[in-house]
Formats: C-alpha cells, structure tokens, sequence
C-alpha cells in the first residue's frame, strides 16, 4: 500500500442483513438501516473524494443473481444520502472494451464489487482494460476500491478461491490463484467466523508465511489506506494470521488430503476502532483495558505533615 493514493474497503460480507427483500422494508426504515447509518457502507461515503456527492459505481460481476443483488445496494447507498451512484452489468470480459463502461469507471470515485464468486470476478475482468483504469486510478488518484465478500478476497495479489471449511487443514485442500492485486502481502477470506474458515486460512499462511492472512466475519470491514494502516469496522470481528514467526511444519512431508501440523502461528483479533500496522506488524487495541490507569494516587502537599483527625 505504500506510494498508494487509494483506500481499500473489504467486507465480509452480509452487509445487506437481508433488509432490502423484506415487503416492509420502506415502512420500518429507521430500524432496517441502523447498521447501513452507523457501519460500513455509511463509512464508504465519509471516506470518499466528495462524500455524498462521489460518483460510486456498483459493479456486480461475482454473482449469478446481479439483477437482485445490484438494485439492493444502489438502495441502500440512496437511503444514506448518496446522489450519484450507477450500476454496472458487466457479465462477460468482452463488455469491458466498452467505451461507456470505461469512461464510468475512468469518472467514478468509488467502485462497489458486490458477493458471489470471486474466481468469476478475476476471470472476467482480470487482465483488461477496466482492471487497468482501476489500478491505476487506485494507486495515482483519491479513490476507493470497496468490495464485499467476493470483491473483497479478490482484492488481493493472492486469493483463495475454493477449499472446505471442514476439511481446510488437510493438505491440499485449500486452492489458492491471482487476484486483482490491489494489495500485496496478504491473502482475505470472508464470511469468516460464521463459516469457521480459520483452517483454510491457516493453510494459506504456512504455505507462504510472509502472507498476512486476514479473515473478515459478516458485517465486518477493513478500511486499508495508503500508510499501511488497517482499521477494523462495522460489528463483528477480524481475525489476522501472522505466520512470520513459525518454527516448524510437515507441510512438505505429509501427503496430499494428511493433515497439517504448524508450531508457533500468531493470531490477532480486531474489532472496531482497533487499527494494525501493515508495516511495523504491530495491533494497537482502541479500547484497551491498560490504556487505564489500574489506581489513581492521590496527591499530597509534601511539605505539610499529615495530621491526624482529632477526637473529641
């Protein structure tokens, strides 16, 4: 993320709460967007260019139902006040050499990747024009890449594109491929907590412990900017793998489908506020139970003897 003028916000997904599907939806608004006011896609505007004003493009491309998906999110960023936001189609690899998909990417500020399936997402778009407008445009201008579940774990140089959560520690079953490569050095998965993938990313990060491996639960995000620095936010938690400091494995020496031995893995868990330095590899706790002072002592004039009460 250095020399990066972009921001990255991956999510893990669930953001919708399944609000935008129920008939009532408009009748009890105040209670269906509590988490879209106060959480993540809320925080995808305060942070963009011209907050309200930004042009946020939503790109559906990962999922198989985008005509369902797509008009959700559109929703959901109306109702929090944004007055600029498009919807993109983009089905197959041929509509990106489109010059009016390419313009609406080259002008927009944010671009929204909604769920689905992160390998159809990088075998659509990877490679071609569009993806090279939003690199560039990542790296050079005030811009902000935001994904969701399948747009967040392609979000990275390494992305995990299959692998069981029951079976995540045997060796091999985790698949891992390239991703957009917005950012390096690490490797997302999503869905985290509430699908009990911390094997897969375990798998992940002994077979290339420089990785980071990030594990972001439902309603959880990372805003990711370009010090390096990673704030958790929204609801849930973020579970980080760190795999710098493992002493020792039988990766290379059990067989493929055996299960994986791994000595000495750090694991961290965020929640929101807490902040983690992508390149010192340190994680400061917002609020923190030693931030506190345990007792505070009492101050007395040291010139002056203490004098007992007196008794009458």
């Amino acid at each position: 993320m250095n020399n990066v003028q972009g921001k990255l916000i991956i999510i893990g997904g669930a953001v919708d709460k399944g609000s935008f599907t129920e008939t009532s939806y408009d009748q009890n608004i105040a209670n269906n967007l509590n988490f879209f006011e106060t959480g993540i896609l809320k925080r995808i505007i305060s942070e963009s260019k011209h907050g309200e004003n930004s042009r946020i493009e939503v790109i559906t491309t990962a999922s198989v139902i985008p005509r369902q998906v797509g008009p959700q999110y559109v929703k959901a960023f109306e109702y929090l006040n944004a007055k600029n936001v498009g919807l993109m189609y983009i089905e197959k690899r041929e509509q990106t050499k489109d010059t009016e998909i390419l313009e609406r990417i080259q002008a927009a500020d944010v671009v929204m990747f909604t769920g689905g399936d992160q390998l159809r997402l990088t075998s659509i778009l990877g490679g071609t024009k569009l993806h090279d407008i939003i690199l560039d445009k990542f790296k050079n201008e005030d811009f902000i890449y935001a994904g969701t579940s399948a747009g967040a774990a392609a979000a990275s140089n390494n992305m995990i594109y299959q692998g069981s959560s029951q079976e995540a520690l045997l060796k091999g079953e985790v698949k891992i491929t390239s991703g957009l490569s917005l950012i390096e050095n690490v490797i997302i998965d999503t869905h985290f907590v509430q699908r009990g993938r911390i094997g897969r990313l375990f798998q992940a990060v002994v077979g290339n412990p420089r990785v980071l491996g990030i594990g972001l639960g439902e309603d959880t995000g990372l805003l990711i900017t370009s010090n390096g620095k990673m704030e958790a936010i929204g609801s849930g938690l973020v579970i980080l793998v760190d795999g710098r400091q493992i002493t020792d494995t039988n990766l290379t020496q059990v067989e493929l489908g055996k299960p994986i031995s791994i000595s000495n893995l750090t694991v961290h868990v965020m929640s929101m506020f807490d902040t983690y330095d992508l390149n010192t590899h340190t994680m400061e706790i917002h609020n923190s139970q030693y931030s506190i002072p345990l007792y505070t002592p009492v101050e007395t004039d040291a010139d002056e003897p203490l004098k007992a009460d007196s008794i009458d």
